[in-house]
């Protein structure tokens, strides 16, 4: 066995691009509710860990991400988290796999870009203002 393919490295495995949030309920249990469009999208599977990049304020967090309604365009921060995004904020939402070296080399994430109300888009923003 090579040395890189012993190796394991974390790689994007996937984001949500510039996605606005819907809602913030510090009441909430917790995590993010994503459209389960986005979700199939980006390949995200109910209870994943994931990251959130927050482009408005500079916050970045972990959760993990619960199912929402299809084509809501729903991206709600719950609990704690609900204090480091709010409402209209824009953020990215990233997912991370382990992987050998030598798989991470060829490796190509899958990349979801969304317009201001949630809907996938097959265009890549280009340093959109942040409002």
């Amino acid at each position: 066995m090579s040395t890189d393919d012993a190796l394991t490295v974390p790689v994007l495995y996937s984001k949500v691009h510039r996605a606005t949030v819907t809602d913030a309920d510090l009441h909430y249990e917790g995590s993010l509710t994503l459209d389960e469009t986005l979700m199939q999208a980006a390949g995200l599977t109910q209870f994943q860990k994931i990251e959130i990049y927050n482009i408005t304020n500079g916050q970045r967090f972990q959760t993990y991400v619960l199912k929402g309604p299809a084509n809501s365009g729903l991206v709600q921060v719950n609990g704690a988290a609900a204090h480091l995004a709010r409402k209209n904020d824009l953020v990215i939402i990233a997912a991370y796999a382990e992987m050998s070296m030598s798989a991470a080399r060829d490796w190509q994430p899958r990349l979801v870009f969304v317009d201001r109300q949630n809907r996938q888009t097959d265009l890549k923003p280009e340093r959109m203002p942040i409002d």
